[in-house]
């Protein structure tokens, strides 16, 4: 038997092991019902000893490693029922240790994890220059000194530097940053990185062996292999309970003389509460996590993660989004905000950069007409120019010193350096005209999702980023963590994952290729797959299919419920089986009696391990489509009322230095969208989304402090609108208006904010 499922395919060995004993039970069964007694013993003894020889085998390779395994009880059983031709009760035996293989077995069985994605990506070959000439070789015959071309979209094959800057890289696979970075010439460049300009000769400074991509490919699987084993929970219960069930046993031998009552002790001892209850509570939380689009590649990695409590975070695309977006539009004095965004979009229509795409993908969300470009050029690292409605527009950089910039550019640009925001600024006929400041924002769910998996177990939280200190510490404030680690390589990452396992199972989460051998290094590795590079999938042990990181928080609850469940069914078994064991060490229970007792225990630990299929009780708010629909309907409309936010800090900002008639028209104009768009949708909040909200929530004190908030919001509105009456009396801002006035605008701002990010966060994230 045992050559037979050697030889099958890894799939099929345990089905064909569970078929084999199941069948000679249920022949055995058949024939005695039939009055072949001898011909049922017959199937008992044969199916019996199918599981005999495996389960011997499967002892021993456990005690080479060091380990006496729950199987060895199962074993002893099966030899004392064949030679006290107890056959019957060995035939329960054998199905009960084929089951518990067959569920463990489809616990475990996981993708590939070779890491074939970084294979597949890493180039084969460059093109190397000779005076004129460019010739394709083998990356291997790439040395030091020679000059590589590399063309649009490719990447870079080896570590160099730049000879003829500047150069337009995107270093998202290294660094897991989404924004282009320009290098200059003489500037270092890393292997992986795309280009993401024009075609752009590299001077290469290290051979593809030593280069930045090999070593994470060589970090990814030395961190895999260098991954301690873990202690299954069914190990750490049979360290105790198999010298307890062994002891017993010799007891009860030794007590009546009677090697029957002996095998009957080991009958009921044989541990399917741990071969059954744990592997049918991880199948099942298996297959609750998948229902929430978590894909958690075996048991081992569920366990694990239910006894997580350090929690390693990479940030973009993780905590952020992973692609930027408008911060604001600052206009120039006479230009809307509006119009600088409509132009810069319909020019960038043109172009493939990240930033550009953010641009028209803000305009048309706010349903801005765009009008279509001519005379296109786009230079790699400066930006876009062309005729837009018969001027002369350009996006990107300017060539304006920050000291011969007007006002409001500079505050434009002041506010971009606080925010770690990106800018690209427009320029109409030659005219500096408005600035577009971009960011990747913060997931809305992340905040909650981090507080989630507090209150699910994990005490420490620390960001592993590749960004720069001063966005990446902005994030950690604001959701919580206890520690920021930036500009960290892919050898950095490893190391931090290795000196956490040290102290306690950790859970690293990233979505790029920078993160695939911090994956594997840590006890649970996690891959935002949904928008996440294949390699850290295939380099993960739980995947979340969705771009939503609330589904980590679903799946750290569902890996502790999981764990307790198992915990709990495999206790409670064997302290029945405990309470057998006495019995038939009294001589109550004959061993085919205590098989079939041992049957009864089995059915009430599966029965409580299939719990973990089940959700948990008020694990997820359950909302009614209808009020699904108001929470995309108001978070649409969050995303159109952006440029009401940008205007109430234009007018504020406008008022600090100006107090002419230009002022008092933007402060028309915030009283304008204020009463026409603003108010109307915190009034449809109020008594549309927050009523259907008040049930789900449990009450209608969970909204009241954004009812208040929503009554300063009105109050300030108010308080404008009576400024601009009373100018418009006056026919100008009167001198004592203006402190007041300013002070409502940028009161108005920050609770505006304040009160979108909390709406966003507290009740945006619960729609799926």
């Amino acid at each position: 038997m045992l050559r037979v499922l050697s030889a099958l395919d890894d799939r099929w060995r345990e089905p064909v092991f569970l078929a084999a004993t199941g069948g000679a039970l249920v022949g055995g069964g058949v024939a005695w019902l039939a009055g072949a007694v001898g011909v049922a013993d017959g199937f008992w003894m044969a199916g019996t000893a199918v599981a005999v020889v495996p389960a011997v085998v499967w002892v021993v390779a456990a005690l080479r490693k060091g380990r006496a395994g729950v199987d060895l009880i199962a074993a002893l059983a099966l030899a004392g029922t064949l030679a006290v031709g107890e056959y019957l009760a060995g035939a329960l035996i054998a199905v009960m240790l084929a089951t518990g293989r067959a569920l463990d077995a489809a616990a475990e069985r996981r993708a590939s994890r070779d890491l074939r994605a970084l294979l597949e990506r890493a180039p084969r070959s460059a093109r190397r220059r000779s005076g004129d000439e460019v010739v394709v070789v083998a990356l291997a015959d790439v040395r030091v000194g020679d000059v590589v071309v590399v063309g649009p979209g490719e990447v870079v094959p080896v570590d160099g530097r730049v000879l003829a800057g500047p150069a337009m890289l995107d270093e998202a696979a290294l660094t897991g940053e989404s924004t282009i970075i320009e290098r200059g010439t003489g500037e270092a460049v890393r292997s992986g990185v795309v280009n993401a300009g024009g075609a752009v000769d590299i001077e290469a400074t290290a051979t593809a062996e030593d280069s930045t991509y090999a070593q994470i490919v060589r970090l990814a699987e030395q961190a895999g292999a260098q991954r301690a084993p873990v202690v299954r929970l069914a190990e750490r219960y049979a360290a105790w309970f198999l010298p307890l069930s062994l002891g017993v046993a010799g007891a009860a031998w030794l007590i009546s003389g009677s090697a029957v009552r002996a095998v009957a002790v080991l009958v009921v001892a044989t541990p399917c509460p741990l071969l059954l209850a744990a592997p049918v509570a991880i199948v099942s939380g298996l297959s609750r996590a998948a229902r929430q689009g978590v894909i958690v590649r075996d048991g081992g990695a569920l366990e694990r993660l239910g006894r997580a409590r350090t929690l390693l975070l990479d940030k973009t695309g993780t905590l952020t989004r992973g692609r930027p977006r408008v911060l604001q539009v600052a206009a120039a004095p006479g230009r809307a905000p509006s119009e600088v965004l409509r132009l810069a979009a319909s020019l960038d229509q043109m172009s493939a950069h990240v930033l550009a795409e953010a641009i028209v993908a803000e305009a048309r969300a706010r349903g801005l007409a765009l009008s279509a470009p001519r005379e296109v050029t786009e230079e790699p690292g400066r930006g876009v120019t062309g005729m837009v409605d018969g001027q002369r527009v350009s996006v990107g950089k300017t060539g304006i010193p920050l000291e011969a910039r007007p006002g409001w550019a500079r505050a434009a640009d002041n506010r971009a350096a606080l925010d770690g925001a990106a800018v690209a600024w427009l320029t109409v006929d030659g005219v500096l005209c408005g600035a577009i400041l971009l960011l990747d924002p913060l997931r809305h769910d992340a905040p909650r999702t981090l507080r989630r998996l507090r209150s699910a177990g994990i005490d420490r939280l620390l960001m592993l980023t590749g960004d720069r200190a001063e966005p990446a510490r902005e994030v950690a404030a604001v959701v919580g963590l206890d520690e920021v680690r930036a500009e960290q390589l892919p050898a950095d990452k490893v190391a931090a994952v290795r000196a956490e396992t040290s102290r306690a199972v950790t859970v690293m989460v990233g979505d790029g290729i920078n993160d695939a051998p911090a994956l594997s290094a840590a006890d649970v590795g996690v891959a935002m797959g949904a928008r996440g590079s294949t390699a850290s999938s295939e380099a993960a042990d739980v995947v979340l299919v969705t771009d939503r990181v609330d589904r980590l928080a679903d799946a750290m609850e569902i890996a502790v419920r999981t764990r307790r469940i198992a915990v709990q069914s495999a206790a409670g078994g064997m302290a029945m089986s405990l309470v057998a064991m006495v019995a038939a060490l009294l001589g109550w229970l004959p061993p085919a009696a205590g098989a079939l007792l041992q049957e009864g225990i089995d059915v009430v630990v599966i029965l409580n391990a299939l719990r973990a299929v089940l959700p948990r009780r008020g694990a997820r708010l359950a909302l009614e489509p209808a009020t699904e629909d108001l929470i995309r309907r108001f978070a649409a409309e969050h995303d159109d009322l952006a440029d009401v936010l940008d205007a109430v800090r234009d007018a504020a900002g406008l008022l600090a230095v100006e107090h002419g008639p230009q002022v008092l028209g933007a402060v028309r104009e915030v009283d304008r969208l204020l009463t026409e768009r603003l108010l109307p949708h915190e009034y449809a909040e109020e008594h549309e989304l927050y009523p259907a909200l008040a049930g789900p929530l449990g009450g209608g004190e969970a909204t009241a402090t954004m009812s208040r908030a929503h009554s300063e919001i009105d109050r300030l509105a108010r308080r404008i609108a009576t400024h601009v009456k009373v100018a418009e009396t006056a026919g100008q801002l009167r001198p004592e208006q203006l402190e007041d006035l300013r002070a409502c605008l940028y009161g108005l701002h920050s609770v505006l904010r304040l009160h979108f990010v909390q709406e966003e966060e507290n009740y945006f994230s619960l729609a799926p």
